[in-house]
């Protein structure tokens, strides 16, 4: 039920938008607080389309998604990642637990950050260690995070 409140408000604050001013992409804060986080592709709002029917979730997504191509999401990198999880909820997490005690020391730039309540993500970092991306790894396989990691973090010397 508060689902349903929650996308009617939604709907009904984009309805008040008038269409000239809306922009063309939202910042990364607006699309997690809209539900879209991650690194999003655009054929994942072409899909969307084809299940869900309301236009505005829609291009809400397609404001928020990344064109699918080698030259956009493959070759984007970071400097290094955090791993933030609940430790309480990690026994509902079998995979993200193997990853921290087995494969975790392949990645040097990459913490392990407990916050309670906090559902399991991987927060991308710059440069400057400052928060990029947000990527929720709920239901995510042990070798997709490896994989991950391995193509989206920049290696350390001590590599």
């Amino acid at each position: 039920m508060g689902l349903l409140i929650y996308i009617c408000s939604l709907v009904l604050l984009f309805s008040l938008v008038p269409m000239g001013v809306a922009k063309d992409q939202l910042s990364s804060r607006e699309c997690e607080v809209l539900g879209f986080s991650g690194l999003a592709l655009c054929s994942d709002c072409n899909t969307l389309a084809e299940y869900v029917k309301d236009q505005d979730l829609v291009s809400d997504c397609s404001k928020c998604c990344t064109e699918d191509s080698d030259d956009s999401i493959s070759k984007i990198t970071y400097s290094g990642a955090v791993l933030e999880v609940c430790m309480r909820k990690l026994v509902f997490y079998p995979e993200i637990v193997g990853f921290i005690e087995e494969e975790k020391d392949q990645f040097p730039s990459v913490k392990v950050q407990y916050i309670f309540n906090s559902p399991p993500k991987l927060i991308m970092l710059d440069e400057a260690s400052q928060h990029k991306e947000n990527i929720r790894i709920d239901n995510w396989k042990r070798e997709h995070i490896l994989q991950f990691l391995r193509e989206k973090v920049k290696p350390t010397s001590t590599d």
